[in-house]
């Protein structure tokens, strides 16, 4: 994938708004995806629960920002 704001970037963070964490597995990038998935379905798990609900929501949008900002370093 090329630098931020490029189409690859704009895919993954559409993945992540989707299903948290599917964007950075798009990018390849598979420990993040995979808590970022965890962490927000924990969260939605214990809805009836309002502060995890609320910390799933916030790891939800961190989630899309962090799929959208992702760069490669080389």
């Amino acid at each position: 994938m090329t630098g931020q704001g490029s189409g690859g970037n704009v895919v993954a963070a559409v993945c992540s708004f989707f299903i948290p964490g599917l964007g950075q597995l798009v990018q390849g990038r598979l420990l993040p995806a995979l808590l970022f998935f965890l962490i927000t379905a924990a969260g939605y798990f214990f809805w009836v629960l309002i502060i995890p609900a609320v910390i799933a929501g916030i790891f939800h949008l961190w989630s899309i920002i962090d799929a959208a900002r992702f760069t490669v370093t080389a």
